[in-house]
């Protein structure tokens, strides 16, 4: 009996592990393709950019809800919606007849994507003995973050190989497929959590709060951050996410205390550790994006073509995963908190070691590695840990939903920051290189290759030479604020940690 337990358990964790891989790997896929796809259906990158924009505010809508609902209906029954909805919102996209069916097709790809992760740690802190939380979730979370790093490699090969961007979605199918198949057969039911009414109230306050802080976050400008937060199309939805949010916590409470079962348990939001663990988790969000702006450092600063820039980032991926491991064994070994610690000392040597030394590939090597296995070790086990020793039973799902969606907050959040100090490097490369070489380029506007061909149309190899390294200086001057701002996320990991820490003792 025992161990027809454990095979179930391996099987079950195997399902999730590939699902959580196939749906991180899509945002990361697109990207590499956005601007093929742009041309397919002829719109504006800007209108282009909405094929992620509406994938994110899909998943920040689901997380919370979808992990409320797992422990509402049974985790087997939502994992197994979930891939559904994540397969037919693929073959949508990739059948899609104009960009707007497209769009909608990418929404119903992220309410299916979104709780795949979440259904998945709700059922390991559910099911499996303490002891071996950790390896489980560091697992799951590996493959989070090798999704992350690997997506847009992933998608430059299928793109060159296939010629066609409809099989960046298409190969989705049959995952999907087998994923339902063996999911019916190997995955055992948990119980249905309460028979109460399910709070449909919270859950559109909720929606609807979600969307309004997403979207105003989405249309932050990079290069006036303070400016834009003033803006019509930011500010009011910002402060009437604010207001939704206080609507839902007074309603919350309500319903709680009536003995009823909120979306967002008001009890649960009290507690001091969880709010930490949130705030871990905006942190980790900020974290991510900093290695998610790598690949760019690598051929931007470091002038490695794109068909080699998979090999550089090889690695980085790697030590994702082993972090990720690795968090998980000491979180089993050393309790939640040393691990966040040591995951933000990895963070703080990697991240200072990029403007401090990295010039080649060796150098890049060291300061890959020890980030990587920072943020695999962050995004693994830790995390969900500690929210699942907040959580009472019955819970967790929905306490895992809210711990994503705050990274995924944070994960939308600091890209725009740090995209803000490359654009603002851009604009000092025109001076920089006039004043170095005497010559004049046509405007770049922030755009790395329109620079490279600027560049290209001077004859003389010399000059050419001097306006790549005046231009290069200043760039990596902006990858240098951008790398020195996740150190700083870093250490704010690391107190965090130690202050959980000494509240333990």
């Amino acid at each position: 009996m025992e161990k027809q337990k454990q095979t179930s358990h391996r099987w079950a964790l195997a399902l999730f592990t590939i699902g959580v891989f196939m749906a991180g790997l899509d945002n990361g896929i697109i990207s590499t393709a956005l601007t093929t796809i742009n041309d397919s259906f002829n719109v504006s990158p800007s209108w282009g950019a909405w094929s992620i924009t509406l994938y994110t505010l899909g998943i920040a809508i689901s997380v919370p809800i979808i992990g409320k609902l797992s422990d509402r209906y049974g985790r087997r029954r939502l994992f197994i919606v979930e891939i559904a909805l994540f397969g037919v919102g693929s073959l949508l996209v990739a059948l899609s007849p104009t960009f707007a069916f497209l769009l909608t097709a990418r929404f119903i790809q992220a309410i299916g994507g979104g709780g795949i992760f979440i259904i998945g740690s709700s059922y390991i802190l559910s099911t499996l003995p303490k002891e071996k939380q950790g390896k489980a979730l560091g697992m799951l979370g590996g493959m989070h973050g090798l999704a992350a790093v690997i997506g847009p490699n992933m998608g430059a090969v299928i793109l060159s190989l296939t010629g066609s961007w409809h099989w960046m979605f298409l190969i989705n199918i049959p995952i999907a497929l087998f994923l339902i198949i063996f999911g019916f057969k190997k995955i055992e039911e948990s119980n249905p959590g309460t028979a109460k009414p399910l709070d449909i109230k919270g859950t559109l306050l909720l929606a609807l709060g979600i969307l309004g802080f997403m979207y105003g976050i989405t249309q932050l400008n990079s290069t006036a951050f303070l400016t834009s937060l003033m803006q019509p199309n930011v500010l009011p939805f910002l402060a009437g996410a604010i207001i939704i949010f206080i609507i839902l916590i007074v309603h919350e409470r309500r319903v709680e205390q009536l003995g009823g079962d909120p979306i967002l348990a008001y009890s649960l939001m009290r507690q001091r550790k969880f709010q930490t663990t949130l705030l871990l988790g905006l942190l980790s969000g900020g974290f991510l994006a900093g290695i998610i702006f790598i690949p760019a450092f690598v051929q931007q600063a470091l002038h490695v073509p794109v068909e080699h820039a998979g090999y550089w980032l090889t690695p980085l991926a790697i030590a994702s995963g082993i972090g990720a491991g690795l968090g998980g064994m000491l979180t089993d070994k050393h309790g939640a908190t040393r691990t966040v610690i040591l995951s933000g000392i990895m963070g703080i040597i990697g991240f200072a070691l990029f403007p401090l030394i990295v010039e080649g590939f060796f150098t890049f090597l060291i300061a890959s590695i020890l980030s990587g296995i920072g943020l695999g070790i962050l995004l693994g086990a830790p995390l969900n840990v500690l929210v699942g020793e907040s959580a009472k039973e019955g819970e967790q799902g929905s306490a895992l939903g809210t711990l994503s969606l705050i990274r995924q907050i944070g994960l939308t959040l600091f890209p725009t920051i740090y995209a803000g100090f490359m654009t603002g490097a851009f604009t000092k490369v025109e001076p920089a290189i006039k004043e170095s070489t005497g010559e004049t380029i046509e405007a770049v506007n922030g755009n790395y290759g329109d620079l490279i061909e600027s560049i290209s149309q001077f004859e003389d190899p010399l000059v050419q030479t001097n306006m790549l390294e005046a231009a290069t200086e200043i760039i990596r001057s902006g990858f240098s604020q951008m790398f020195i701002t996740a150190m700083i996320l870093s250490i704010l990991v690391m107190l965090t940690g130690i202050y959980l820490y000494k509240k333990q003792k």
